[in-house]
């Protein structure tokens, strides 16, 4: 199969589309603490998406790792679930920081470090960058880290327009040097997804081997990844569920009270957990059926990030390591495109809109250079 990086771009686009999507479905979700529709989410996540695609479109996946190297598996279960402490510590960012700065900080990191730390530590950034083509990613990839920076003013100049009671909603607490100590830390963890995908090239290799159509190699690679993720994520939801005595919630059809807090509408005070219902107040329907199936959707839809971003990987060329960079700029355009459909824009000032404008402009910008320096590496003397 010859690499296309346009279509790579476009399928990069599609994993940016599902991954600032994927909390839509979550908004449905009604009288459930954030650790019950989290955790179930996940399972879908991490753990039935991977395996029911993977068995469908990879032939013998099952065998394809059992023929790894243990030191293979380990690594790339070991970088999953260093991602998972990056998830998590995600909204404890947004409780000091706020959404924009907070977000504007990890996924710069996580752009930063999940691009180019690969390359670096397996000794061929100095090869990659020689290069015209290198070259014209690295601009590419300056410009999605400015769009980053342009989207967390922007979202600054909305939270500087909120009143009191929108801003204590927003930032729960906020602390600079604790939020940036936080940030920095999720943003470094989170970008450990890239370092896993990187140490799981052997998979791949295996899988086109066992006859897989190069498109689909890459799906195995997350099977091991988000399982690593699943098990940081279990450990943290059930000692919610244990401490904050939430897993009824699971089975529970009535309530008496909606005082569950609202980490729907704000993941910043994710693990809230469930609150005392008073005992004269009359109970209230929970749609279980409803939330297990928004929760599910939700955490297939998250799933669909990483299998269109793995497709978008094998259409890279030599400079596959810049899909990390498409995805991080495509999850905020998508992201920031829905809080313009679900009118979070609409009463905000000009200068806030500008910077909105200006930023979704520069990181659209920045998968086209991008693209282009991935299309430069497939001419004749691409790496020159």
């Amino acid at each position: 199969m010859n690499p296309n990086p346009i279509l790579g771009v476009f399928f990069h686009w599609l994993g940016g589309f599902a991954s600032g999507s994927f909390y839509v479905p979550f908004k449905a979700v009604k009288k459930w603490s954030w650790e019950v529709y989290w955790l179930f989410g996940g399972i879908f996540s991490w753990i039935i998406a991977p395996w029911v695609l993977g068995l469908i479109l990879v032939p013998h996946v099952a065998q394809v790792l059992a023929q790894q190297p243990v030191n293979v598996l380990a690594w790339t279960f070991f970088w999953g679930m260093m991602w998972g402490f990056g998830g998590l510590t995600y909204g404890l960012t947004m409780r000091y920081l706020g959404m924009s700065l907070g977000t504007g900080i990890i996924l710069g990191l996580t752009a930063l470090f999940g691009t180019w730390i690969p390359p670096i530590f397996d000794g061929t950034i100095g090869t990659k960058l020689h290069g015209i083509p290198g070259q014209v990613i690295l601009i590419g990839s300056v410009f999605a880290l400015l769009g980053i920076a342009i989207t967390a003013a922007a979202g600054l100049s909305k939270e500087r327009e909120m009143d009191k009671e929108e801003k204590r909603k927003t930032i729960q607490e906020f602390n600079l040097k604790k939020g940036i100590l936080v940030a920095i830390f999720s943003g470094v963890m989170s970008s450990c997804f890239a370092f896993g995908l990187a140490s799981a090239v052997p998979i791949s290799a295996t899988a086109l081997r066992y006859g897989a159509n190069p498109i689909w190699t890459g799906l195995p690679k997350i099977i091991v990844i988000t399982a690593g993720g699943f098990v940081t994520n279990l450990v943290w939801c059930s000692y919610l569920l244990i401490k904050n005595h939430t897993a009824r919630e699971y089975f529970r059809s009535y309530v008496r009270d909606e005082t569950v807090k609202d980490t729907i509408s704000h993941p910043e005070r994710a693990g809230g957990g469930a609150a005392a219902f008073a005992a004269n107040d009359p109970p209230t329907r929970v749609p279980l059926i409803t939330n297990y199936l928004f929760s599910a959707l939700a955490g297939t839809t998250w799933y669909f990030q990483f299998f269109f971003y793995t497709m978008g990987e094998t259409q890279m060329g030599k400079y596959r390591f810049s899909s990390w960079t498409l995805h991080m700029a495509s999850i905020i355009i998508f992201g920031s495109l829905w809080g313009i459909f679900l009118k979070e824009w609409r009463s905000t000032s000009v200068l806030s809109k500008f910077l909105l404008g200006i930023a979704l402009f520069t990181l659209i910008a920045s998968t086209i250079i991008v693209g282009y320096g991935n299309l430069l590496g497939l001419q004749p003397g691409g790496q020159q």
